[in-house]
């Protein structure tokens, strides 16, 4: 890698090293303050949320790193369009998710839990991401860094409050989750501003851009449904402690990801460069990362692995079922290293859509699994489920890629 890719890919790894170190603290302090029936209750809500989140700004931070990564002069005018875009979508779908939950949960569920909650994701971390990608689409990775772990000191602050109660239920971490979140999101807002400027408050450079930004939405909306499904369909179907404990273990499967995580969002914006030239372009990127990616895969898996046994020390006893399920799914952080170089290179190169039709395919695969699955085999179902849905959706988009550029070449020769 040259030298500014690893300067960045170097911030993101020791920003998400703070922030993984954040979370982990407030993620043991959360646990144990809940415990795993409250907490599994908060999470089954807080799953079905993140399936609406990234229509919150429809795509709007990615077309911003797709514009500016290509054309600086562009950044104000893309910058403003998605913080116009956030506020509007968030907005109406906070709404939406009150009104979903109430059917799925109970009305008394989306009122104490899911608006609180929705504020928290939908409007407040939104604006964070938006300005992350702000300074993403700059290749100022150090601030983007520096946003996440804004984000996560702040729910670490939420945490202490919580602490200090009393008597902490779900209901009083999802009004502090909600105050986190909004905070986050307006100190990213004012950062970006106060180095980069301010655009207008336009949805009029979006118009051209509705069905991108749509794609991208929908390929973050099918990421949340087999990545999050799972935990409230175990929540609905078998309970909130067994909920509890596998999402605690998938908490930790997604901080072993940190190391592909970080070169990720430091190669992101040069796919959209190399994918300017075509195909071939972020072809050839996506292949010089490969061994890099598939280092960083494996050393997640290890981690994963190597923390299993100490998850019932670090949370508690109630906790020994995640000791039990994190090395079960320790495989998929190998598979979304293969998954995301891919999908990455067909973004980069114009093939948002296809990219979003393998992610949409592979969510419905792993909702009919889980609903077959969860009833049947409880937990075990859902760690089937995402082991085959996260191995489909490596091989779905590989071969996406593998056969685009081959027609290509055919077409070329000809």
């Amino acid at each position: 890698m040259g030298s500014p890719l690893a300067r960045n890919t170097l911030w993101m790894l020791l920003g998400f090293g703070f922030r993984l170190g954040l979370q982990f603290l407030y993620f043991v302090l959360l646990a144990r303050i809940l415990g795993p029936e409250q907490y599994g209750a908060f999470v089954g809500v807080a799953a079905l949320i993140m399936v609406l989140s990234p229509f919150a700004s429809w795509g709007s931070g990615n077309i911003l790193i797709k514009h500016a990564s290509r054309d600086p002069g562009l950044f104000k005018k893309y910058w403003g369009a998605a913080l116009a875009t956030t506020l509007a979508s968030g907005g109406a779908l906070t709404g939406l998710a009150f009104l979903l939950s109430g059917f799925v949960f109970t009305w008394e569920t989306a009122l104490a839990l899911a608006l609180p909650i929705a504020l928290g994701d939908l409007v407040g971390i939104r604006l964070a991401d938006v300005s992350g990608q702000a300074f993403q689409s700059r290749e100022r990775l150090s601030r983007t860094s520096a946003l996440w772990v804004i984000i996560s000191a702040s729910r670490l602050l939420g945490v202490l409050v919580l602490y200090a109660l009393p008597q902490a239920t779900a209901f009083h971490w999802a009004l502090l989750y909600a105050g986190s979140g909004l905070l986050a999101g307006i100190l990213g807002v004012a950062w970006v501003v106060r180095e980069l400027g301010l655009g207008p408050l336009s949805l009029g450079p979006m118009r051209g851009e509705w069905r991108e930004g749509f794609y991208f939405a929908i390929s973050l909306a099918a990421q949340g449904a087999y990545n999050d499904l799972d935990k409230t369909l175990l929540s609905r179907f078998v309970s909130d402690v067994v909920a509890g404990g596998y999402a605690a273990a998938y908490r930790v499967l997604d901080a072993a990801f940190v190391p592909m995580r970080a070169l990720l969002y430091a190669t992101y914006p040069r796919f959209f460069r190399e994918g300017k030239k075509g195909l071939g372009g972020s072809w050839a990127f996506a292949l010089r990362l490969l061994p890099w990616g598939l280092a960083a895969g494996g050393l997640g898996t290890a981690l994963a692995l190597g923390l299993a046994p100490f998850l019932p020390i670090l949370l508690g006893p109630e906790y020994a079922l995640s000791a039990a399920v994190l090395p079960l799914l320790a495989p998929i952080l190998l598979f979304r290293a293969l998954h995301y170089l891919a999908a990455d290179a067909l973004t980069g190169a114009g093939y948002q859509g296809l990219r979003s039709a393998v992610q949409v395919g592979v969510a419905f695969l792993n909702l009919g699994l889980n609903l077959w699955w969860i009833p049947l085999l409880g937990w075990r179902g859902a760690v089937w489920s995402s082991l085959l849905s996260d191995g489909m959706l490596a091989t779905g988009l590989w071969l996406m890629l593998v056969c685009h550029r081959y027609l290509l070449l055919k077409t070329e020769v000809r």
